[in-house]
């Protein structure tokens, strides 16, 4: 599975303190019944922190850019990444 960063993103959380996410595509490949294919997901990392990654979310590329857009748009966590995906889906 290939890794694309997108970008990273500084967010103050509630103490005022600076935490960084970075925010990235992952590409890999899906079976479909008798072929393959590709197939993306989504990684947000803190810098020193968690991290949270859901593969193979669609196979759309235009999909993946929407909701890829929605994510740093929204600030979204590692933490809250379920969430937001399961209510995208």
């Amino acid at each position: 599975m290939r890794e694309l960063f997108l970008q990273t993103v500084e967010l103050a959380d509630s103490a005022g303190a600076i935490r960084r996410f970075d925010y990235s595509i992952l590409i890999g490949e899906m079976d479909v019944g008798a072929y393959s294919c590709e197939s993306y997901g989504v990684k947000i990392a803190e810098q020193g922190g968690e991290q949270a990654s859901v593969p193979n979310v669609t196979c759309s590329a235009a999909r993946i850019d929407e909701l890829s857009e929605l994510l740093v748009r929204n600030g979204v966590t590692p933490t809250a990444l379920n969430d937001v995906l399961s209510d995208w889906l």
